[in-house]
């Protein structure tokens, strides 16, 4: 088993450090009471020991015990008390940067071990953005009735989840091709995008007979002027801001905005599929299209389970592109 000692050996102290002061041994010793550098960590994180007993679930009186006991051990004081909470002295922020470099990697290596397993069972943790999940619930609910000992965790939103931390098993993205190190990319598909409005919009407002007609209805967008989406930035380029008038930065609220007859929007190809009482306005364009990838940790992607789980994604897809 891999000991804070051991992974604390690696990182060289900076020259200022505890080590360079003359205590090397003492802070070698205290490795061997993790427990209670976990805890120094924490309060130098958070600042109060109220609010690190909190995250650690254990007793505010256990957290002033563990400071006390390792500047003892150490001999030198790692924080100031004052009102407002601790603040690390100048050895506690060299101890306390090493802690922190070992506790993110033993993180890293309790996801690692998480995924690791020769069956399809435990936790099955997948990420996408939101607007996937119309496609990916039906996928992931059929994967679990092949394997009910599986627990599903789906996470949705913009953030990009670090697999190697091990936050995700496999993660679907959108965009440019994902360029973090020591992950597996592969092209997954391509989701085609286009212009939709609502029958009562339609009734109302009549459609555009081409791009030069466009500054004369009423559009909904991103709220974000900055999104990565490429059909949201051929919106915003093509369509004069004063037209944008119902913007959201959720993709179900744009939807559903479409459906209530707020304006033209844009949803993929698929979806629409879904949502009797749309109108195309246009067909879809290459430039509106959006990549998708499959990326797994290099540590992962050879796991039974998630190996198990990318041919049930691939194959369930297919059906998506024929239709």
């Amino acid at each position: 088993m891999l000991r804070a000692s051991q992974v604390i050996a690696t990182a060289a102290p900076p020259p200022h450090s505890c080590a360079a002061n003359g205590t090397a041994g003492r802070v070698i010793a205290v490795m061997d009471n993790w427990d209670e550098v976990r805890t120094a960590y924490n309060v130098a994180r958070i600042g109060t020991v109220s609010g690190a007993a909190e995250v650690l679930g254990v007793h505010h009186a256990t957290v002033i015990r563990h400071i006390d006991a390792l500047e003892e051990r150490l001999g030198v004081k790692l924080f100031q008390r004052h009102a407002r909470g601790y603040t690390p002295t100048e050895a506690g922020d060299d101890l306390l940067r090493v802690a922190q470099a070992t506790d993110d990697q033993f993180n890293q290596l309790a996801g690692r071990i998480k995924g690791q397993g020769n069956d399809v069972s435990g936790e099955l943790v997948v990420t996408s953005i939101g607007g996937l999940s119309h496609l990916l619930v039906p996928v992931l609910a059929a994967f679990q009735h092949d394997y009910p000992g599986l627990v599903v965790r789906y996470l949705t939103g913009d953030r990009l989840f670090r697999l190697e931390y091990g936050e995700a098993h496999v993660a679907i993205r959108a965009g440019s091709v994902p360029d973090q190190p020591d992950n597996v990319v592969q092209p997954f598909f391509q989701q085609q995008f286009t212009l939709y409005a609502s029958e009562g919009y339609v009734a109302r407002y009549g459609l555009p007979k081409g791009t030069e007609d466009l500054a004369k209805h009423r559009f909904i967008g991103a709220d974000d002027p900055k999104t990565r989406a490429p059909f949201l930035r051929w919106l915003q380029d093509n369509v004069p801001g004063e037209a944008i008038v119902f913007r959201s930065g959720d993709v179900h609220a744009q939807r559903n905005a479409i459906l209530a007859g707020a304006g033209i929007g844009f949803t993929s190809v698929l979806q629409a599929a879904e949502m009797p009482g749309l109108i195309q306005v246009m067909p879809p364009r290459p430039e509106w299209a959006a990549p998708l990838w499959l990326v797994t940790h290099m540590d992962l992607h050879r796991t039974t389970k998630v190996q198990a789980f990318l041919s049930h994604l691939k194959e369930r897809a297919a059906a998506w592109q024929a239709g």
